[in-house]
């Protein structure tokens, strides 16, 4: 049995949800939690505040024994963001060449700041108790602009090519 245009599942959606966004938001935070990564990883001493998550909430061992989980908790958390930064951004973006670009960058490094934020004040501080060294808030802040950047970026660009 077919189902007509307009009475399937995604016609239950309420019409403020939006398959493009989610779709460009899901894979813009996959690859921005790569290129986070991909920064942090080699300069970074302490292992991932995703690692320490597993660890405290999964048994509280040796929180080295949960990289692999972590790295996949990680991604997982990545493309959820990145899917709720593209659902309130996509439409709101001006459709200039140029600015479209820059506004992407801008207001995806805006958003990866703001999402560093949280990460220190209420995840590792209130939620974990880890207090980062210095140079480790610099770099835990610094990875999570690139990852809004790259988001941003991905987001634009995605959009414009659809």
């Amino acid at each position: 049995m077919s189902v007509p245009d307009g009475e399937g599942p995604v016609a239950a959606l309420p019409g403020w949800f939006d398959w493009r966004s989610l779709q460009l938001g899901l894979e813009g935070g996959f690859v921005a939690t790569v290129a986070m990564t991909a920064f942090r990883m080699p300069i970074s001493e302490s292992l991932s505040p995703s690692v320490h998550l597993c660890a405290q909430y999964l048994g509280g061992e040796d929180p080295s024994q949960y990289r692999l989980l972590a790295v996949g908790l990680h991604l997982l958390y990545g493309m959820i963001t990145g899917g709720l930064f593209a659902w309130g951004f996509i439409d709101r973006a001006p459709n200039e060449p140029g600015r479209a670009e820059s506004y992407g960058l801008f207001l995806g490094s805006i958003y990866g700041l703001c999402s560093s934020l949280f990460g220190i004040h209420v995840v590792l501080d209130r939620l974990l108790g880890l207090d980062l060294e210095l140079d480790e808030v610099v770099i835990f802040h610094a990875s999570h602009v690139i990852y809004g950047a790259t988001l941003g970026a991905w987001i634009r660009l995605g959009d414009q090519l659809q």
